[in-house]
């Protein structure tokens, strides 16, 4: 979930120690930081150590893969580094231009990017998954990423952590008022997660959703408007950083509600949910009316 600063190696031992018991895929943080600084590489590579048979996600940002001024972009090596640092099963490449934009240090390069995720994707051992971080995936954009070669797409969506805002306050500790202002501006850019999940379903890829998945009932929500899977960040790093028992608990409350959600739509597993009947309402009608998504839409063929 994270990597490269000082509490991240208790935190990701300790959800590496859950994951491993509960049977969780588990993420970590990008790991340029390593990269830059061996030193670093022990806060990501017990996720590894503390679960040695959990589905394990290697991250690096797209920024990273392409030239960025006088920075070369990374290559083969680098990523295989990446790769063996927590003995991936799968690849993500966070797409995060929005945070890098406020960043006062951000690298906006972007053209390449999509023959650089290409590339990888040929090259890579494992499945590469495309991850916003915040500002969502449109349906277009997600069957551009699918042709590119990506196996899943995490659809990031408006309504979780924004980076942006986060960025805002970082520009703000070093008086860069134009990239505080920036990032206040553009806290909520870009699509809701219910939307993207929607959008993103109809391309013939697994969906993961993440941003403001808070509870098993939002879970549920997720999965019947078409995701394969859905990701936790927020809750559970605060479980993490007050112990186990916390973390524990969350998700046994996650998957209580879960469960009763399951239960009361009349559906025989989670993975069944995507048939139940779903209503639309509000802000998230207006979205998918607009953009002309439609839930349950034929997927697109390979």
């Amino acid at each position: 979930m994270t990597g490269g600063h000082g509490r991240a190696l208790a935190v990701n031992d300790l959800l590496a120690r859950v994951a491993e018991k509960r049977g969780i895929a588990m993420g970590v943080g990008s790991q340029r930081a390593a990269l830059r600084d061996p030193m670093l590489v022990p806060t990501y590579s017990v996720v590894r150590e503390s679960a040695p048979t959990a589905f394990i996600i290697a991250n690096v940002g797209i920024s990273q893969l392409v030239e960025q001024g006088r920075e070369a972009p990374l290559g083969a090596r680098d990523v295989a580094r990446i790769l063996s640092m927590v003995k991936a099963d799968a690849l993500a490449v966070h797409l995060n231009y929005l945070e890098e934009s406020v960043q006062p240090e951000g690298q906006t390069r972007a053209r390449g990017a999509l023959a650089a995720i290409r590339a990888l994707a040929r090259r890579s051992r494992v499945p590469v998954i495309a991850k916003e971080t915040g500002a969502g995936i449109t349906r277009a954009v997600a069957l551009r990423l699918r042709r590119a070669g990506v196996r899943a797409i995490d659809v990031g969506g408006v309504g979780g952590t924004s980076f942006a805002a986060i960025e805002a306050l970082r520009a703000a500790a070093q008086s860069d008022h134009p990239r505080m202002s920036l990032g206040e501006r553009f806290r909520d850019w870009g699509v809701p997660t219910a939307v993207a999940v929607v959008g993103a379903a109809s391309v013939g890829l697994p969906v993961i959703a993440t941003g403001g998945v808070r509870s098993g009932l939002d879970g549920a929500k997720a999965l019947a408007l078409g995701a394969t899977l859905v990701g936790v960040g927020r809750p559970l790093l605060q479980a993490a950083l007050r112990g186990e028992e916390y973390v524990e608990r969350w998700i046994a409350e996650f998957e209580l509600e879960l469960r009763t959600a399951v239960f009361l739509a009349g559906v025989a597993g989670a993975a069944e949910l995507r048939r139940a009947s779903v209503v639309v309402t509000g802000p998230s009608r207006q979205w998918l009316d607009q953009l002309g998504y439609r839930r349950g839409a034929p997927r697109a063929r390979k």
